[in-house]
C-alpha cells in the first residue's frame, strides 16, 4: 500500500471549475492506475474517472464525460482531476485511490485511499 493524500476541493459555482490534486508516497507511482470516486450525501461512492500507469489510459463514468479530465505526472507522484462545467449533482467528497491490479473502474480493485476531499456546487 502507499498513502494517499487529495487537496483541490471547495466551493465553486455552478459552471465553474475545480482542480483536484492527489499525491502518492513511494517511489513506483508509475506502476500503480490511480481512480476518483466520489460520495454524494446519503448515497454510495461511485467511479468518476480512472488512469492507467505508464499507458495513461483513461476512463470516465459517464455523468463526467466531457467536464472531467484525469491525468498524472509520474515525476511528481501527482494525479489530477480537472473539474470543468461543474453541476449541482457534482456536490460530494471526492476521493483518489490507487491500484496495481483488477479493474480500474471498480472501487474493489483498490487498495489505498485517501480521505477525502469535500467539493461543493453551489450558487
Amino acid at each position: 500500500q502507499v498513502q494517499v493524500v487529495e487537496s483541490g476541493g471547495g466551493l465553486a459555482q455552478p459552471g465553474g471549475s475545480l482542480k483536484l490534486s492527489c499525491v502518492v508516497s513511494g517511489r513506483t507511482f508509475a506502476r500503480y492506475a490511480m481512480g476518483w470516486f466520489r460520495q454524494a450525501p446519503a448515497k454510495e461512492r461511485v467511479f468518476v474517472a480512472a488512469i492507467t500507469g505508464n499507458s495513461g489510459s483513461t476512463q470516465y463514468a459517464d455523468s463526467v464525460k466531457g467536464r472531467f479530465t484525469i491525468s498524472r505526472d509520474n515525476a511528481e507522484n501527482t494525479v489530477y482531476l480537472q473539474m470543468n462545467s461543474l453541476k449541482l449533482e457534482d456536490t460530494a467528497v471526492y476521493y483518489c485511490a490507487a491500484t496495481t491490479y483488477g479493474s480500474i473502474t471498480s472501487q474493489r480493485s483498490y487498495n489505498s485511499w485517501g480521505q477525502g476531499t469535500q467539493v461543493t456546487v453551489s450558487s
